[in-house]
């Protein structure tokens, strides 16, 4: 695992950490460009009411905003979850450069583990994607926020 990969990747776990202190689902991410965050998102989608509101969208959009233009060449993305489709098909239609995830996500996982819109090769756009970086805590982070819900329904974690 890279150094740089690890570095963002801890920047995309505080964003979680941001979604967990608003009892969101607690996945983040950040859009880095030339060495830098460029943009940062993370799960809002209890709090907006809004079914899009995912880590990874709400990043591509600060991106697009802040860059003024919806095309991300030059771009990596870092997520702590294994995108879903529409995540997945929101990064290779902003023609981001590369995907960064943490966990795995057998279930709904479109970079890999359940399908892979990100480097479908009927597509106009592939995106290189390196998947398990910071895995355990990224994974962790997910499994301790569910288990609180189980044993405690209807209460804020």
């Amino acid at each position: 695992m890279e150094a740089i990969d690890r570095k963002f990747m801890e920047e995309a776990l505080r964003e979680a950490e941001k979604a967990l202190a608003r009892d969101e689902v607690p996945i983040g991410a950040v859009v880095v460009y030339q060495g830098e965050v460029f943009a940062r998102g993370h799960n809002l989608r209890e709090s907006l009411g809004d079914p899009t509101a995912h880590a990874e969208i709400l990043a591509l959009r600060a991106a697009a905003a802040r860059r003024g233009s919806w095309r991300l060449h030059g771009m990596t993305l870092y997520v702590t979850l294994e995108p879903c489709p529409m995540c997945a098909g929101a990064m290779v239609n902003a023609r981001l450069d590369r995907l960064v995830f943490g966990a795995f996500d057998p279930k709904a996982g479109a970079a890999g583990s359940l399908m892979n819109i990100a480097n479908d090769g009927r597509l106009n756009h592939r995106l290189e994607v390196t998947g398990g970086v910071l895995a355990e805590p990224a994974g962790r982070l997910l499994t301790d926020f569910f288990r609180r819900k189980r044993e405690f329904p209807g209460k804020e974690t």
